[in-house]
């Protein structure tokens, strides 16, 4: 359920505010990993789930390139 209003919210969002997300979770994404590399990450599941947001980011902005 949580994903689902994740992507509704995504979808929901113009192309400018899209890449505006995916360039916050990218930078995020770095940042656990350099936490990770330095053993200060406790909540490693938190690379995982950040990862699969930016799929799903990816994904939408793709949908919206194809119906423009």
């Amino acid at each position: 359920m949580k994903t689902n209003k994740y992507v509704e919210n995504l979808q929901s969002k113009t192309a400018v505010e899209l890449k505006e997300e995916l360039v916050a979770a990218k930078k995020e994404l770095f940042n656990l990993r350099f936490q990770n590399a330095t053993n200060q990450l406790d909540n490693t599941s938190r690379i995982k789930e950040v990862r699969r947001n930016i799929a799903r980011i990816q994904t939408v902005i793709t949908e919206k390139s194809r119906l423009a």
